[in-house]
């Protein structure tokens, strides 16, 4: 048997530099966002938002260590087939999901004999009302009365036959996967078995033989590196990059200046990564722990009422008395307490007490519902009505916000390091207001009974047991770090719980139920207790709203704010338990090694074959900030390994995305990891942008870094939504990048630009040629518009960055010398260069090559989405990746729907006079005066007209005209509406015709 011979594949290019099937893995990553708490990793804490998608860290790892052979077109088959992308392993997927049902499937794929497969419990007769056997599929099964089920008695083999035919009936990789589980939700062996000898034949001149993707990255790793590959993540954040490269088979290195972020990367490697038989040893465990909890609980009678019903949650709501009539005043932006169970608060006024009693009513009416979801506070201001008059007061008056020297101050007092609950004559009071119940008897059955109470003498006196218990204790609970004792420290997050509310330390975001019932758990510190209990802190605390929809409190870091409220629930016990993680995603990484450390970036000290990251930028998370809220919990009892790190934010060392310092820490931190990785070894940077301003900068980054790009692409990784549609990215590039040769390099803009548009141009021709031969065997092409562009980008870059010095100046010192606002560099000059070049090579089909070189940017953006449309791609991340390839400076003056799913162009129809004008971008443009004389056709206006018109606005009519012809060839085939089309053919008809008339 042939060995491996080491080395072999130490100077081959990698696979991801030439190939890389970004629209799938764009479908793929979104899918796997979507699932929420179903991603793999998410179940140790939500609250980390950073997380890329395992299955984009799986293809980077698999493409950085995938050779390019001659045959790219099969090497490409491969990779897809690695990553559960063929039509194979879609079948297999869509088996699982077993979401096509027989009825689907008959009414598409032709069977002779049917009911080999299917069973059907009505009788088929021909036309004389015979019962036949047959019947030839095509068929539509409802309305032939026809109840279709699969025979128990088929073989998994013929089932996925049929399967598989069903699916080749679609349109598109969407259409198919959409049906199907994600590839890691499904049993790896099985879902890969086909695979390996068709892998192991396309690399037999390399002598692979792998049976598992295991046994193929050690191969590669023996054929690349010598040894099994190494894969570094030195800004690990919540830990999917070292999680997904152990998982695949390869030894990781982590490490991350954010203690939290490190123990949510042991989590991942330890707990969801962690052999079946270790996985059961550490539920056992930690139901011991909530035994014991929940016996303490019982014993001190707190969670208990008279008739043995257990509190599922305590809802609370501030109070403020109100300045105008002295009365004591609820607040509470909605009354409603329960949507599934039609429960609401009344409030009715007490005027011996001056305060108002509250009612919880359950089954209340419409109406009822309608009235009570206008709460007391509305619109920034506490409402509310008291014998006939209703009384209006601004928050911020009753805050007493005011402004001096020192900035935005108010009146509220600051709490003290023993406070755990306002004081009297605080401003803002805090007031328990309604109980859910669980009853008696259900309480530990899968289907709890539960119900909505006010609050009685006797749960004031339980809560007033709670409060007693704290008060007696939390000095002492302090001293021994089993609640926090840590001061807020002023930040851009941290601002908003001290100025809201006056709170100064984080226990103070706590009240008492919820620093008793964690002061029971953490007296239990093994890593599997601190990972599982800062995740219960995301969703149990003074921030976390009640949700009326779900009977349950929000988690704290829905978003990444530390968002303040005027009511919020606490989980008790048993729901508080409900959160935790039992029943943990497993998914046990093979034999490999890791190693966790906490430092800064720039402090690596270990070599390691490859880096892939996803470091900080201009609008990243401040974790330094949040995570302290977990920081302050966690920071003095910590068990091993958790004790060998600082449990510091240590925010003065945290990169942050902006600024000469920002780009400083980046050159130190990639510069290390440039030095701590072989001459052959790659990195990969996971940049999810929204500032195109830092792209220069990130840029700069790795080139004084002595990095060289190598490729780049785009992932639509980000789900969208409506309430997602401001300031949220959508879009993950990646760079890929190799060490930059050692020689220097001497480089002036006019040698530099030629070289730069001949590589845009082989690069793009390249992959236009792989996308038609493929298309011509599947159907649809491999790289859409969007990959174009990265990757003439990249080819511009592959060649920018290979140089040492640009114009005379050391890059090094060229990429670190801060930028003065407004200021066009020759590298800002080369780039934007580079792309119009590689937008001058995307002509849409059906549109001259000379039209498209001589028409503006917003006429390139309009006609080009317009083509895109008509494939079916209405995302609103293309509109605007488009807009900024083509320099448009408003491109929504020209959405018809800017919805973040369904966006779409305004049809020529929709285009009002003011979105013609000459001050409007489109307005003065060739399009805009055919979108005119397009609509002067509507209007019955003549078509000699039209043309006469467009011959006195148009000084170079003559010229332009076969321009104005195309466009208009080009609008009568790509608009969606036929009345846009018929009149684009008519005005272009008299446009051809124009000599033949005589004019």
């Amino acid at each position: 048997m042939a060995e491996l011979i080491r080395f072999a594949l130490k100077d081959a290019p990698a696979l991801i530099e030439a190939v890389y099937p970004a629209q799938k893995i764009s479908f793929e990553a979104q899918k796997e966002r979507k699932a929420n708490l179903g991603q793999t990793l998410t179940g140790l804490g939500s609250y980390w938002k950073g997380r890329k998608p395992l299955i984009l860290v799986r293809s980077v790892v698999l493409g950085t260590l995938l050779p390019q052979t001659e045959n790219t077109e099969t090497d490409l088959e491969i990779f897809e087939m690695l990553m559960g992308f063929d039509i194979k392993s879609l079948a297999k997927r869509a088996l699982i999901q077993n979401g096509i049902k027989p009825a689907e499937i008959a009414a598409r794929i032709q069977l002779h004999n049917p009911w080999d497969y299917f069973s059907h419990n009505v009788k088929v007769t021909d036309d004389n009302f015979n019962e036949v056997d047959t019947l030839p599929f095509p068929i539509n099964s409802d309305a032939l009365g026809l109840k279709l089920r699969w025979r128990r008695d088929i073989e998994e083999s013929e089932k996925l036959a049929i399967y598989r035919e069903y699916l080749e009936t679609l349109e598109g990789y969407e259409a198919k996967a959409s049906l199907c589980k994600r590839p890691e939700e499904v049993d790896q062996e099985w879902l890969y078995e086909h695979i390996w000898s068709r892998v192991n034949r396309h690399y037999q001149s390399l002598n692979i033989k792998a049976k598992s993707h295991q046994e193929l990255i050690e191969q590669l790793g023996q054929l690349r590196y010598g040894h099994r590959p190494k894969v570094a993540d030195t800004f690990s954040g919540g830990g999917s990059i070292p999680f997904e490269a152990a998982r695949l088979g390869c030894d990781v290195y982590a490490s991350d200046l954010n203690p939290i972020a490190l123990m949510l990367t042991w989590g991942a490697l330890n707990i969801i990564g962690a052999s079946p038989e270790r996985k059961t040893e550490i539920e056992h465990a930690q139901r011991d722990v909530a035994q014991a909890v929940d016996a303490e609980i019982t014993a001190l009678g707190i969670e208990h009422d008279s008739h043995g019903n257990r509190a599922k949650a305590y809802l609370y709501c501030l109070e403020t008395k109100c300045p105008e009539t002295g009365w004591l005043v609820p607040m509470s932006p909605t009354w409603v307490i329960s949507k599934l169970k039609n429960v609401i608060a009344k409030l009715t006024p007490n005027y011996e007490s001056k305060r108002f009693d509250i009612e919880v009513v359950s089954n209340v009416s419409a109406a009822e519902m309608k009235q009570a979801n206008i709460g007391t506070i509305q619109e920034g201001a506490l409402v509310y009505m008291l014998d006939g008059k209703t009384y209006r007061t601004p928050i911020k008056t009753i805050r007493g916000d005011y402004r001096d020297s020192d900035g935005n101050k108010n009146r509220l007092r600051k709490w003290q390091k023993e406070d755990f609950a306002p004081r009297e004559d605080d401003i803002f009071q805090e007031r328990l207001y309604a109980i859910h119940w669980i009853t008696n008897g259900s309480i530990d059955q899968s289907r709890q009974e539960t119900f909505f109470t006010a609050v009685s003498q006797e749960d004031m006196q339980r809560e007033n047991k709670v409060n007693q218990i704290v008060a007696e204790n939390i000095g002492r609970w302090q001293e021994e770090g089993i609640i926090p004792d840590m001061a807020i420290e002023s930040g851009y997050n941290t601002d908003q719980p001290i100025r809201e509310r006056g709170w100064t330390h984080w226990h103070h975001l706590f009240n008492a139920r919820h620093l008793l019932m964690y002061a029971l758990y953490f007296k239990n510190n093994t890593p599997e207790d601190y990972v599982f209990n800062a995740k219960s802190l995301d969703w149990n605390s003074r921030i976390a709203n009640w949700m009326i929809h779900w009977e349950k409190t929000n988690n704290v870091f829905y978003n990444q704010a530390l968002n303040t409220f005027y009511n919020y629930g606490t989980r008790c016990f048993t729901s508080h338990e409900a959160g935790r993680s039992f029943g943990f995603a497993n998914s046990p990484i093979p034999t490999v090694e890791f190693e966790i450390r906490n430092h800064e970036a720039d402090k690596i000290e270990i070599e390691n074959d490859i880096y892939v990251t996803d470091p900080p930028y201009a609008d990243a998370v401040h974790y330094h900030e949040i995570t302290e809220y977990f920081i302050a919990w966690l920071r003095k009892n910590p068990p091993k390994p958790f004790d060998e790190w600082t449990w510091d934010s240590r925010r003065a060392l945290a990169i942050k995305g902006s600024g000469d310092d920002f780009r400083k820490g980046m050159v130190s931190a990639y510069k290390a990891m440039t030095d701590h990785m072989p001459d052959n070894g790659m990195q990969c940077v996971m940049f999810t942008h929204q500032d195109t301003g830092v792209w220069a900068d990130m840029i700069g980054i790795f080139w004084a870094a002595g990095l060289q790009v190598v490729g780049a692409w785009y992932i639509a990784t980000e789900t969208s939504t409506e309430l997602k549609k401001g300031g949220y990215v959508q879009g993950t590039v990646l760079l890929m990048l190799r060490k930059r040769i050692a020689e220097e390099l001497q480089g002036f803009k006019q040698k530099i630009l030629p070289a730069v548009r001949v590589e845009v141009k082989r690069q793009i021709d390249t992959m236009m040629h792989l996308n038609d031969e493929v298309k011509e065997k599947l159907g649809e092409p491999v790289f859409n518009d969007s990959d174009l562009q990265m990757a003439g980008y990249a080819a511009a870059l592959k060649v920018l960055t290979s140089y040492t010095h640009i114009g005379g100046e050391d890059v090094t010192n060229f990429a670190l010398r801060p930028r003065v606002k407004g200021e066009m560099t020759v590298i800002d000059d080369i780039v934007q260069q580079a792309t119009e070049a590689a937008n001058s090579l995307l002509v849409p089909e059906g549109l001259s090559k000379d039209t498209w070189q001589r028409i503006s940017g917003i006429e390139r953006f309009y006609l080009r989405m317009m083509d895109i449309e008509t494939t079916g791609a209405t995302k609103l991340v293309s509109y605007e990746n488009f807009s900024k390839a083509f320099s448009v400076g408003n491109y929504q003056r020209v959405m018809g729907d800017m919805a973040a799913n369904n966006a779409r162009l305004k049809s020529l129809p929709e285009f009002a006079s003011r979105d013609l004008s000459d001050n409007a971008e489109i307005g003065p443009t060739l399009l805009g005066h055919l979108i005119i004389g397009i609509q002067q056709i509507f209007n019955e206006v003549e078509s000699t007209s039209v043309v006469k018109l467009l011959q006195g606005e148009l000084p170079d009519f003559m010229e332009v005209r076969p321009i104005l012809l195309d466009m208009l060839t080009f609008i009568e085939k790509k608009a969606p509406e036929k009345t846009t089309r018929d009149a684009a053919e008519v005005l272009g008809a008299r446009l051809k015709n124009m000599r033949a008339l005589g004019q």
